[in-house]
């Protein structure tokens, strides 16, 4: 039975900062000695990001403002509040966010609304409360009380997929079903000063903003675009590789994550092997990985690994042209980001498509999945 991903629509916070900004603010702190200096430079200027969207306004503020909870411009120091306090900010903000992309989703899809919805999935990996996000769309939305209410939790960057793949197998069971995917991510409430490299990549590429998706068997209506979920796989690199050079772990300040410059390489080695049975049906033998496949969303955990997945799979600068884009106005946004991505190709015009989706997380995990695009059928 075919599955169809009928909406996708994107929220972000409405502050949005220039990567200049952040550079020189991360800088100037007083942890960082002159390499931190050097490296924090070099680090922002190659991320191939041009701004970030954020929850935090503190560094709007000028010298004569009082301390944020994050920054004070008086001093120029970033402020080191608990994780508690952190989670505090998160439950309204990520509120907002998660009910903002539901609402355009549903919007999105006129010929299903809010009381067709029978499921709900959230995801985020970035703070934490009860009742959750799911609880919170169906009151905000006006979703049937006896919709089925999941979470996704703490499973960083790649957790879109699972949350697709759960959609996929209630829609399989009831065929009846329409299922609202929301991922909503706060990355920014986590930066923290640090001189070491993996907290200046991360102070370098995350970001926030929330997508949501609707899922449902039913057909999608004539002239509608929408994406057909075909097949989905997920993998790990062998072990041993890669097993702490992403992780992402709950400190005293915040949540600390590790994302070491070993991870482009671990992933320019194994990509082509991870991705062989989901592409085994499209690729014959001697063809490139992307014969048969003309779009591509790949999740941008930063610039070089899309070069790394560009490089090891013979992918053309047009294929790769949706992730980049991504990453330059948005950064990384941990789950949500693959989501902007296939926005993106589903509103772009054209006939139908093949199309390979996959992110990367803790693990070092690999999801992906392959998808059609479909122009609406008559």
């Amino acid at each position: 039975m075919p599955v169809y991903l009928h909406a996708i629509a994107s929220a972000v916070p409405e502050t949005a900062y220039p990567q200049s900004v952040i550079r020189d603010v991360i800088r100037s702190q007083p942890e960082l000695g002159r390499l931190g200096q050097r490296l924090t430079t070099s680090i922002f200027g190659a991320s191939g990001i041009d701004q970030r969207h954020s929850v935090v306004r503190d560094f709007l503020g000028s010298a004569g403002d009082p301390p944020g909870l994050f920054y004070d411009p008086g001093t120029g120091r970033m402020l080191t509040p608990g994780t508690g306090a952190r989670n505090d900010f998160y439950v309204p903000h990520a509120t907002e966010l998660f009910v903002r992309a539901a609402r355009r989703a549903l919007a999105a899809a006129p010929h299903l609304g809010a009381a067709d919805v029978t499921h709900v999935v959230t995801v985020s990996c970035t703070g934490f409360f009860a009742p959750g996000p799911d609880y919170a769309l169906v009151r905000a939305l006006g979703l049937p009380a006896s919709a089925h209410r999941f979470h996704v939790g703490f499973m960083g960057c790649y957790a879109a997929f699972p949350a697709l793949k759960m959609a996929q197998a209630f829609c399989e069971a009831d065929p009846g079903a329409v299922v609202l995917v929301v991922c909503a991510e706060l990355c920014t409430i986590h930066m923290h000063s640090a001189d070491d490299p993996d907290t200046l990549i991360a102070n370098s590429v995350f970001a926030d903003g929330a997508a949501a998706a609707l899922v449902a068997a039913r057909p999608p209506a004539p002239g509608t675009p929408a994406l057909r979920l075909d097949r989905f796989e997920t993998t790990l690199t062998p072990p041993g590789v890669g097993e702490a050079d992403m992780a992402w772990t709950v400190g005293d300040q915040g949540y600390d994550m590790v994302l070491s410059t070993y991870v482009p390489d671990i992933i320019e080695s194994h990509i082509g092997g991870a991705l062989a049975p989901l592409l085994g049906e499209s690729r014959g033998p001697g063809d490139a990985a992307h014969r048969g496949v003309e779009r591509w969303a790949v999740h941008p955990g930063g610039r070089s690994i899309l070069d790394r997945v560009q490089g090891a799979l013979a992918l053309s600068d047009e294929q790769m042209r949706p992730s980049r884009e991504v990453l330059r106005r948005y950064g990384n946004m941990s789950s949500a980001t693959v989501l902007f991505i296939l926005e993106d190709l589903l509103r772009e015009a054209g006939d139908e498509e093949r199309v390979c989706a996959m992110a990367f997380g803790p693990g070092l995990t690999v999801e992906s999945a392959l998808m059609t695009r479909l122009c609406g059928l008559d």
